[in-house]
């Protein structure tokens, strides 16, 4: 018997056994047997080394001894748990009680290689046969070798993803950096499964179906969203616990439609505790968390709102939150002015017992100016959007960080040396130029505006136009509030793999529709980007097809949410309880001692301590000592 010294190549996977020898027929004496065992097994992750023996354990072998002698003397073991080794080969002895045929244990005793080596020689000449030294001294040839495969490796290791399998190992890859994550990123995706929410009817634990969700038994995620997302928003919950007993909102029946998140779930619940009555709908088809949607209408909302609606889809809900028999609204609160739109096109009527509107976006308090330059206003309209608190903390700070999540998340890109150019430097576009500079981008600037675009270029960004360096640009983003800002000549001219999207709430700012013809390719590469290929083999990279980026593709710090959120309850509480009269047909901004009473509740996340003026400093600068400390027209 021989140790082949030699490690077999690492691909194969097979057992070859060499069974030799002249068979024993009286009782007692066992089978002999000569074996060359060579084994590597095909996934190293299963081998269990502590089941192979060290040289320690093993008894000598003496270079004459029979093979009975050396079954004898090695240890038993399962060969299935024997490991192998990239030094030397594992090799085995049988050893066998009487009419038993079964392996002895693999084991490597590199110790006893150089010795073991002697005793067989391999004939390079012969294709690898083998030959073994008799006892007396003579060469005989090796039986003829039986290869023995296992099927099960064979099949592992050759295994391939069929064609169904690749798509779902593509679709698992692609999606992870959108669909893991916590809050914006729904965990399911609108693409899972194709039944429209329209055509299903579902109802919660306790009967009630006034809801149109993706999926009611998502219910138990969302709320363990919603509570985390409590966590971060403590002046929402300070104004639910001090107000709670008053409710002051009994008998207020707000419609709304903003995001449906988290952040937006616990203002729900904060309204609701204060005395409301609530039916929402989703103002951007792409922003829905479903597994939140689903949690609310488990507590008893009526939510219509899925992540991925189409545009007919978009209008329904709306419509059926608002068009319902035995209720109608006397709150609204918009994002974008969708709502307040499709209230005054198609049921102008109801607007007789609206009390007011708050309306926190841009272009929906553009729309609401609008209104009320042209004499259509019909209510009082709270322009959230320009108070203090919403202007300087939600478009500010939490687009500055969440424009890089947005992009992250989407493409991986690393913004290091890579060149940027920001449509727009109002408060959003400070934000984005901020943190993609402090990231090592190169940011450039387009403005309109001479006061706006001195401050850029007192950041240190360089203003330009956005037709000079939009052939060298790396990333287009738009944050205006305008429309046609990237039109279809700049999408020509763009570099190959440049990245466009935009974080600006309306997504009309990038001409997508122009790109929607016959000579260009829309090919779908994750959730929310889309490669658009132009016949010459550019592509360009547009996320989520040109609507708000973080609410689309990411998420938004829920701290920065709670500031907003507890604005728009505050204005909300003030336009339902403020006496007749005192708010005209107009837009009004929320009063400074709102704005400061905001950012009061929530100094003591931070243990951060106020300075209390004193009488005689209180006189000399002509102030309440508990404010408003500053005039209207102060701009911080």
């Amino acid at each position: 018997m021989h140790f082949d010294t030699v490690a077999p190549p690492l691909t194969s996977a097979r057992l070859d056994i060499c069974v030799g020898g002249e068979e024993k027929k009286k009782k007692g004496l066992g089978q002999t047997a000569t074996m060359s065992v060579q084994v590597v097994a095909a996934k190293m992750a299963e081998v269990e080394l502590k089941d192979v023996p060290t040289v320690k354990d093993l008894p000598a072998v003496s270079p004459v001894e029979t093979p009975a002698s050396e079954g004898k003397s090695l240890a038993r073991g399962d060969p299935q748990k024997a490991g192998s080794s990239d030094a030397a080969s594992p090799t085995a002895e049988p050893s066998a009680k009487a009419g038993e045929g079964s392996l002895a244990s693999l084991a490597p005793n590199h110790a006893k290689m150089p010795q073991a080596s002697a005793m067989k020689r391999t004939d390079p000449q012969q294709n690898g046969g083998e030959a073994f030294v008799n006892r007396d001294g003579t060469v005989a040839e090796a039986p003829r070798m039986k290869k023995i495969q296992f099927a099960d490796q064979k099949q592992e290791f050759n295994k391939r993803p069929s064609k169904i399998g690749r798509r779902s190992l593509s679709r698992s890859i692609s999606q992870s950096s959108t669909d893991s994550y916590s809050s914006a990123a729904s965990y399911t995706d609108s693409s899972d499964d194709e039944t429209s929410p329209r055509d299903k009817q579902q109802k919660n634990s306790k009967g009630n179906g006034d809801f149109c969700i993706k999926n009611i038994k998502q219910a138990d995620f969302g709320r363990r969203e919603i509570e985390i997302a409590e966590q971060e928003m403590p002046a929402l919950m300070a104004l639910r616990k001090r107000a709670q007993g008053e409710k002051p909102l009994a008998g207020a029946k707000v419609v709304g439609c903003t995001h449906i998140t988290a952040q937006t779930a616990v203002l729900m619940e904060t309204l609701s505790a204060l005395g409301a009555q609530c039916r929402w709908a989703a103002c951007n088809i792409y922003s829905t968390q479903n597994e939140v949607a689903a949690a609310l209408a488990e507590g008893g909302f009526s939510v219509f709102a899925w992540k991925g609606e189409s545009e007919d889809d978009f209008w329904w809900c709306i419509d059926r939150c608002v068009n319902v028999e035995g209720w109608q609204p006397n709150m609204i609160l918009d994002d974008g002015g969708d709502l307040t739109h499709w209230i005054y096109k198609k049921y102008p009527n109801m607007f007789k017992k609206i009390k007011g509107i708050v309306e926190e976006s841009v272009t929906g308090v553009h729309r609401l100016y609008q209104l009320s330059k042209a004499g259509k206003l019909c209510v009082p309209a709270m322009n959230v959007n320009d108070s203090v608190t919403k202007q300087k903390f939600d478009n500010l700070y939490c687009c500055r960080e969440s424009i890089l999540d947005g992009l992250k998340r989407t493409t991986d890109v690393m913004f290091g040396g890579k060149q940027v150019v920001v449509c727009g430097y109002g408060e959003v576009g400070k934000g984005c130029c901020a943190a993609l500079k402090a990231m090592g981008s190169i940011v450039y600037v387009t403005e309109i505006d001479p006061i706006c675009a001195l401050q850029a270029c007192m950041d240190g960004f360089r203003l330009v136009k956005l037709n000079e360096v939009i052939r060298q640009v790396d990333i287009v983003i738009t944050c205006t509030g305008n429309k046609n800002v990237v039109v279809r000549e700049y999408l020509d001219r763009m570099k190959n793999g440049c990245i466009v999207c935009n974080m600006g709430h309306s997504n009309t700012e990038i001409d997508v529709a122009s790109l929607r013809t016959p000579e260009l390719t829309w090919e779908r590469v994750r959730s929310q980007v889309d490669h658009v290929i132009w016949p010459d083999g550019k592509r360009i990279v547009l996320l989520a097809e040109g609507r708000l980026l973080n609410l689309s593709c990411s998420t938004v710090p829920t701290f920065v949410l709670s500031i907003t959120a507890t604005t728009q309850a505050l204005a909300l509480i003030e336009l339902y309880n403020a006496p007749e009269g005192r708010y005209k047909q107009d837009v009004y901004l929320l009063p400074k001692k709102m704005d400061e009473y905001v950012a009061s509740l929530h100094l003591p996340t931070f243990d951060a301590h106020l300075t209390e003026l004193s009488d005689e400093q209180a006189k000399y600068l002509g102030l309440n000592k508990n404010g408003p400390f500053k005039p209207n027209y102060y701009r911080y």
